[in-house]
């Protein structure tokens, strides 16, 4: 069997200047989404050079599981101390920001800067060094790469906010290994759905690729009770809620379960879509039971109501 050789290409070559080129490329949904699965974000696009108070990012997205921003700076260089002194003022002046560095090349003290600045904020304030690379094999079209150089530690940073509120407790402990336990039970069984980074609370986060909607998976010790929630978010959240169930209710009890529930939460600002199942949390030998539930409905959640949202 006869193999092609993996030729590395000048980036030059393919994205002449950095403003007209490269990041209207990177704007594109399908390269956003190539650079979320990279670093473990659904990115939803804000626009190009975009301001956020008296910031200007190259690339402005939102982080759809928070609707916390993620500001991206683009060099096709090697990294220089002008554009991390930028990063520095984005991360001083926005309360929640996830900021991603994409350069040509880092050098070792701008990486040593970003794993520094990973371990002194808190879990608002996230960093993201990425090298961009372009390959091809004979004749084929440039296919790019996105290298983490660098990445926020989310273990390190829920310990260091826990200790320091004296918060840590053997309950809370166990969530954060139930939900990593059911994130390796995913990815071991090909589910298609990503999950989150765990943290130590009774809920996790699953993005729909749309701000202000996200599936949550739940654990409830008072009734000892597994959930799966659709939480609707936002200044649109009732009437987002009320197109989705004159249109899709149901459709709902047939393809995801008779006993779902639709809840408008008037009063509320969010409004929600629940199913639930018996389940104790702490009964590690009752986990593989309550993570088969999870995945099937996680997915049946995802593959039902992701494209529905989409359309509204």
């Amino acid at each position: 069997m006869k193999l092609g050789r993996l030729e590395k290409i000048d980036l030059r070559s393919y994205w002449k200047k950095e403003a007209t080129d490269f990041t209207p490329w990177l704007a594109k949904p399908e390269n956003i989404q190539l650079l979320g699965e990279t670093i473990g974000i659904e990115l939803e696009l804000q626009g190009q050079e975009e301001k956020v108070g008296p910031f200007s990012a190259d690339i402005l997205c939102k982080d759809t599981l928070n609707d916390h921003y993620v500001l991206i700076e683009n060099q096709l260089e090697r990294t220089d101390h002008t554009h991390l002194g930028q990063l520095l003022t984005y991360a001083a002046g926005l309360d929640a920001v996830t900021i991603i560095w994409i350069a040509q090349k880092f050098t070792e003290e701008h990486r040593a800067a970003l794993d520094w600045l990973n371990r002194v904020t808190d879990e608002t304030i996230n960093f993201f060094g990425i090298e961009i690379e372009l390959y091809k094999i004979g004749d084929s079209l440039p296919a790019p790469n996105f290298k983490l150089v660098s990445n926020p530690n989310d273990w390190t940073k829920q310990v260091k906010k826990s200790a320091s509120s004296q918060n840590v407790t053997e309950i809370k402990l166990l969530q954060q290994e139930y939900w990593q336990s059911l994130k390796n039970y995913m990815e071991e069984n090909r589910s298609f759905v990503k999950m989150q980074n765990p943290l130590m609370q009774h809920w996790t986060n699953i993005a729909v690729g749309r701000s202000y909607f996200n599936i949550s998976p739940t654990v409830n010790s008072r009734d000892n009770s597994i959930n799966i929630w659709l939480y609707i978010n936002g200044d649109k959240a009732k009437e987002n809620f009320d197109k989705l169930h004159s249109s899709y209710y149901e459709k709902s009890l047939l393809e995801i379960h008779p006993d779902i529930i639709w809840e408008k939460l008037e009063g509320k600002k969010s409004s929600v879509v629940i199913l639930k199942t018996s389940g104790d949390f702490t009964d590690r030998n009752d986990w593989t039971n309550q993570f088969k539930w999870f995945k099937e409905y996680i997915e049946k959640y995802s593959t039902f109501f992701r494209p529905k949202i989409a359309k509204l």
